[in-house]
């Protein structure tokens, strides 16, 4: 054996010595385990601490349950009248009670529901393709064409919002179709300012410019990368579009210029109990009641997603 190899055996002996193999039992003595959480699930147990805005998710989900069974499953209909059964109080047949016409109150509530929150969400999903698009576009070109195309959301801002409501029911009728299309003429616009803002202090970051030196397309870049990363804001002011939606067109048919009066929609309910407000109050309260706890559960749960989405720096 040579010298050389001698002082190596001599290092490996040595080695042995200064160092002694861990039981498997004391492998792991020192590891912290630590969930691992996806983005979404982090804002989602954030969300829940929330005792507000799950109070307001709680009822939201109820109400839109209710609204899909009651009129499935009730012995009565929304169109149904029982003369002998006029302005009835609140029973364990009539929940809560009838009208004027002896229709049962509960079912119409629950069949306005749908059409009222049908024509908030739908009008909201409506303003985000056309504010994330518009919005987009604005921000990410940049230059010429985002001044002008603010400029035509200025002109288009400045006219009030009432006056095109009213145009537009007056050409088309009132109709749900025509209805959706009034409130989205001019609701679009905060969903665009949100999105043009976000866009154009992202598209500047370092992953925005890592997209584009690899060959990805604009529009690629638009939605995959920085629509994607503004997701947050533009959750928020989703939520904040559906009640603003339920109110206007709850408003409008309270006034008589709104949906047709054959669709009983909280606004029309509500219109409807305007000639027994004295003689019986209690009837008015279940529209406005729905309209009102409805609006505030979503503005609770606008709040909740914005806090759970806030990144924290």
């Amino acid at each position: 054996m040579s010298e050389k190899e001698m002082m190596l055996n001599e290092e490996i002996e040595l080695s042995d010595d200064m160092f002694e193999l861990l039981d498997d039992s004391e492998k792991n003595s020192e590891f912290i385990a630590i969930e691992s959480k996806t983005f979404f699930r982090d804002a989602w147990d954030r969300f829940k601490k929330n005792k507000l805005a799950l109070f307001g998710l709680i009822f939201l989900v109820i109400m839109i349950t209710a609204a899909i069974l009651v009129p499935m499953f009730s012995p009565y209909t929304f169109e149904g009248q029982d003369m002998a059964n006029r302005n009835a109080l609140p029973s364990m047949d009539h929940l809560f009670g009838t009208d004027k016409l002896g229709r049962d109150i509960l079912v119409r509530i629950m069949y306005g529901a749908r059409i009222s929150l049908a024509i908030g969400f739908a009008s909201a999903f409506i303003n985000l393709i056309i504010g994330i698009v518009y919005g987009g576009v604005a921000g990410y070109v940049g230059g010429k064409v985002d001044m002008i195309m603010m400029r035509i959301i200025d002109v288009i801002y400045a006219v009030p919002s009432l006056l095109y409501v009213v145009l537009i029911l007056m050409v088309f009728g009132n109709s749900i179709t025509s209805m959706m299309l009034a409130i989205c003429l001019t609701s679009w616009i905060q969903m665009a300012r949100q999105v043009r803002t976000q866009v154009m202090s992202l598209k500047e970051m370092e992953f925005s410019l890592a997209a584009r030196v690899i060959g990805a397309s604009d529009w690629r870049i638009l939605m995959k990368h920085l629509i994607v990363n503004a997701l947050g804001p533009i959750i928020v002011c989703l939520t904040m579009m559906v009640p603003s939606a339920i109110f206007t067109e709850s408003f409008l048919s309270f006034v008589g210029i709104g949906l047709d009066p054959s669709i009983p929609s909280w606004g029309k309910l509500a219109n409807d109990c305007r000639t027994v407000i004295f003689t019986y109050p209690i009837q008015i309260l279940w529209p406005v009641g729905a309209i009102c706890l409805t609006i505030l559960s979503l503005n609770f749960v606008g709040d909740g997603i914005g806090e759970a989405l806030e990144i924290k720096r």
